[in-house]
């Protein structure tokens, strides 16, 4: 009796996973950066203040979860989330925590890759 029960739980073990990726702050706070489109890593330091190695660290778990993406463009890596349906259990959580909108909206400092030289028109590196 117990060896089925062993069974019929680990057919959970992969929703585990994926929740565990999703209890550090950091790891949501870049899926929200995230929920309108790709950014480099650069553009994900501006954003939360955060050492380059560290988002780059918290990528890697993210990726390896099969939660974000990557593509190089040139010296640049682009993230992107790879199923929005991710969005549908945060949203699902601000509602049952009575939260509001994400905190994470305006950068704490420059960003000067590619994609944000062109939308505000700065200088690149």
């Amino acid at each position: 009796m117990m060896l089925d029960t062993v069974t019929e739980t680990q057919a959970y073990d992969l929703q585990v996973q994926i929740f565990k990726v999703l209890t550090h702050p950091a790891r949501l706070a870049i899926l929200e950066i995230l929920r309108d489109g790709e950014h480099c890593v650069c553009h994900m330091e501006a954003y939360l203040g955060f050492r380059q190695a560290y988002i780059s660290q918290q990528l890697a778990v993210l990726r390896d979860a099969g939660l974000v993406q990557d593509r190089r463009d040139g010296w640049n890596i682009f993230y992107r989330v790879a199923d929005v349906r991710v969005y549908e259990v945060f949203d699902a959580v601000r509602r049952i925590t009575g939260q509001g909108e994400p905190v994470v909206k305006q950068p704490k400092l420059p960003c000067y890759c590619p994609k944000c030289s062109d939308q505000t028109g700065m200088d690149s590196k």
